[in-house]
C-alpha cells in the first residue's frame, strides 16, 4: 500500500509492452479516411470521474471531429499511470492531476501540458473532491485526521498533498495523518466497512458515500485555493515539437469543450452516462467542478510550495511555467 508514485521513465517500458490501447506512433494516433475526409486517431488516456466530462461532451459536439480527430479514450486509475503512457505513444494525450505533472517534470519525464482540465469550484463543504467519515465517526473537522488512517487514489500526490494542507490549515498536525491507497470507486466501501477512518474522494464516490450516511469535513481542493488548477490535458515534448499541429487542434477542441461544458452543466452530467455506470438519485445529486479554459498559475504555485513542504518532488522545484504555459 505505500506504493510511491516514483520512476516514472522506468514504467514507461512497462506501460509501452500493456495490452493494446491505441497506436504506438508517438508523433500521431494514425490516420484513417471517412467519406473522403481524413481523420487523425488519437488515442487519450482518462480517469473515469466527473472532472473529464468536458473531453466526451466535445467527442459528442463535433468539436473534436470538426478539427480532424477522431478520438479513442482509454481508462486508467489515475494521472500517474497515464503519464508513462503518454511518454511511450500509447496514448497521445491524457489528463493528469497537476501534481502528478510537476513530480513527472523534476524527473525529467518529458511532458508539457497543453490545456486546462478541471479546478476547484472554490465552495468549501460542496467542492468536487471532499474528505468523508462514517455518520457516527467522532471526526469533525480536519484536525481530528492526525493519528488516523485517510484513503487516497494515489500515494504521495495532490490528495495527500492538500488534505495535509486542510489539516494544518484546521490546527492539526498533518505529518500524523495516515494515508493508505485505495481506488476511488472502492471508498465508499472501504470507509463504510471500517477499512479506514476517512476517505478523500471525487465524484461520484463521495455521493455514493454520502447516500450511506457519511458526512463531509473537508474540502481540501477549496480550503487549499478556492481556484486551484486541480488537472490538466497534457501530451509528451516530443508530440508538442514533432506535432504542433495535432496539440494546436487538440487545444482548440478542448477549450471548445470546457467552455460548452461551464455553460450548459445539465448536458455536462448527462454525459456522465457515456462513461460510468452513474445514473437516478447520484448523477442528479452529484457535484461539479470548474472547468475554467485557463489554468490559475498562483494556485499552481502554492500546490508546488506544499509538495516541496511535503517532499514530493525529492528536493527538486517543479518549473511551473515551463510545465504549464
Amino acid at each position: 500500500m505505500q506504493r510511491r508514485v516514483l520512476g516514472l521513465a522506468v514504467a514507461v517500458v512497462t506501460l509501452a509492452g500493456a495490452a493494446g490501447c491505441g497506436s504506438s506512433d508517438s508523433g500521431s494516433g494514425g490516420t484513417s479516411s471517412a467519406g473522403g475526409a481524413e481523420k487523425t486517431q488519437v488515442t487519450v488516456g482518462v480517469i473515469p470521474i466527473v472532472d473529464v466530462a468536458p473531453l466526451y461532451l466535445g467527442q459528442k459536439k463535433g468539436f473534436f471531429a470538426s478539427r480532424g480527430i477522431e478520438l479513442k479514450m482509454v481508462t486508467a486509475q489515475g494521472g500517474a499511470a497515464i503519464i508513462p503512457g503518454v511518454v511511450s505513444g500509447q496514448f497521445q494525450f491524457g489528463f493528469s492531476n497537476t501534481t502528478s505533472l510537476m513530480l513527472a517534470q523534476t524527473k525529467g519525464v518529458p511532458v508539457k501540458s497543453v490545456v486546462n482540465g478541471a479546478a476547484s469550484n472554490g465552495k468549501v463543504g460542496a467542492d468536487v473532491t471532499g474528505v468523508l467519515v462514517k455518520k457516527d465517526s467522532p471526526v469533525k473537522s480536519a484536525k481530528d485526521l492526525a493519528g488516523r488512517s485517510v484513503a487516497v487514489n494515489t500515494l504521495q500526490n495532490i490528495g495527500d498533498t492538500t488534505v495535509r494542507e486542510s489539516v494544518r490549515e484546521d490546527g492539526g498536525d498533518p505529518a500524523k495523518v495516515k494515508f493508505v491507497e485505495i481506488p476511488f470507486d472502492q471508498m465508499p466501501a472501504a470507509l463504510d466497512g471500517g477499512r479506514v477512518d476517512a476517505a478523500w474522494m471525487g465524484e461520484p464516490a463521495q455521493t455514493v458515500a454520502k447516500a450511506q450516511g457519511a458526512r463531509v469535513i473537508a474540502s481540501p481542493f477549496a480550503e487549499t485555493d478556492p481556484k486551484l488548477t486541480v488537472a490538466t490535458w497534457f501530451t509528451s515534448t516530443k508530440i508538442a515539437q514533432q506535432n504542433p499541429d495535432l496539440v494546436k487542434k487538440f487545444t482548440e477542441a478542448m477549450t471548445e469543450s470546457l467552455k460548452y461544458a461551464t455553460g450548459h452543466p445539465d448536458e455536462a452530467r448527462q454525459i456522465l452516462t457515456v462513461y460510468t455506470k452513474i445514473s437516478g438519485d447520484v448523477l442528479t445529486k452529484l457535484i461539479l467542478p470548474s472547468w475554467p479554459p485557463e489554468v490559475d498559475t498562483a494556485s499552481l504555485e502554492k500546490l508546488a510550495a506544499l509538495g516541496e513542504e511535503d517532499g514530493i518532488f525529492g528536493g527538486k522545484k517543479p518549473d511551473i511555467q515551463a510545465l504549464f504555459s
